[in-house]
């Protein structure tokens, strides 16, 4: 099935346009193409030019009275021919704006074309909104838990990505995230009991077994399955099996687990929360993601030793609301706690990531 191949270009005039006088030019180069021409005028709002070709492809011409010319060119052919009649008609409609107002142009862009409803999914937004084309080559893994979707695609420069219900989550070129939210080197893990939430791409195990621990235990569901086979980058063969030397993974929701470490009294040196980021709504009494993060905390915190340190990821730098909101819920624990965070380049996400420590606040004797 050959995917849709929209393609634009942009012109931005540098005085207001004759709208007849643009349309009237750029005619002949879509008949020229055998394309059936329906054109409808605003009066005040200039024009819209549509032109059908047989077969099915279609260009859109938009002219507005205040200088911008918009040209969106949508077919259905995706191999090298086609493509090649579409950059041929791109470039007679530039070369005829051109000639028309005789560098009066203050801008014309052309943005690479975007490929929609094609077998691999190049396109995914960032946390603040931005539109990211990865170089996706292979869909390595797709399946659909109980709780969520889960994708492992590979990137050219990133390797394997794991995707979880349309976030990119983790790619096997991120070792700077993982290091992040395990301190980025500060601490020593000799001898040490840690409690992982979530983290079933299994980089944060894999890399903390390394600093010999007492024991780690990790919490997550679903995502192993993939990350094993697919993510051997990130974690090695920890993954293979569910109990080590000095490390355990339970294939459990948290949250009841950590209801019960923290009735038997059980307290850890480490709690790594690696389950979701910083909620982007900021309507944290009617968003349930908020809830369950304030749940995660507390508990967290219950089962945290008094020097203990909590890590865990915030957001995108850009996405100050929601991490202000965030702070804000650190005041409202159990317990009085102290925070610092650091920024730090994660390569697949292409956005600076947040990262926090906490701890709880020492009581004077």
């Amino acid at each position: 099935m050959a995917a849709a191949r929209h393609s634009t270009l942009d012109f931005m005039l540098g005085a207001t346009a004759d709208c007849n006088a643009v349309l009237k030019a750029l005619q002949p180069v879509f008949q020229e193409q055998g394309m059936t021409e329906t054109v409808h005028n605003w009066e005040d709002h200039g024009y819209l030019a549509t032109y059908i070709k047989k077969n099915g492809s279609f260009a859109n011409l938009r002219i507005h009275p205040h200088g911008l010319v918009l040209v969106d060119l949508q077919s259905y052919n995706d191999h090298t021919k086609g493509r090649e009649e579409t950059d041929q008609l791109l470039n007679k409609v530039e070369e005829r704006m051109k000639e028309l107002f005789h560098g009066n142009l203050k801008r014309i862009k052309r943005l690479p074309a975007i490929l929609r409803g094609g077998v691999i999914d190049r396109y995914w937004p960032t946390a603040d909104g931005r539109l990211v084309e990865y170089d996706i080559d292979e869909v390595v893994y797709d399946e659909d838990s109980p709780f969520q979707n889960i994708k492992i695609l590979h990137s050219k420069q990133f390797g394997n990505i794991l995707i979880l219900s349309g976030d990119v989550n983790l790619a096997e070129s991120d070792l700077a995230y993982t290091r992040a939210i395990m301190g980025s080197g500060k601490e020593d893990y000799t001898g040490k009991e840690v409690l992982i939430l979530g983290g079933g791409d299994g980089g944060i195990l894999y890399e903390i077994v390394k600093l010999k621990p007492k024991m780690v235990t990790m919490i997550d569901q679903m995502v192993i399955d993939g990350c094993k086979k697919y993510m051997r980058k990130t974690c090695g063969d920890v993954l293979d099996n569910l109990k080590g030397e000095c490390y355990q993974v339970l294939i459990e929701d948290c949250i009841p687990v950590l209801k019960r470490y923290a009735k038997e009294g059980r307290m850890f040196d480490y709690v790594i929360n690696d389950l979701t980021a910083v909620p982007i709504s900021t309507s944290p009494e009617e968003d349930s993601t908020w809830e369950f993060l304030r749940l995660i905390l507390d508990l967290s915190m219950k089962v945290l030793k008094q020097d203990g340190k909590y890590f865990t990821q915030g957001n995108c730098i850009n996405l100050t609301d929601a991490l202000t909101l965030y702070e804000e819920q650190l005041s409202r624990l159990y317990c009085p706690v102290e925070f610092s965070k650091e920024i730090v380049c994660v390569p697949s996400y292409m956005e600076l990531w947040v990262f926090y420590t906490i701890w709880k606040k020492q009581t004077e004797v």
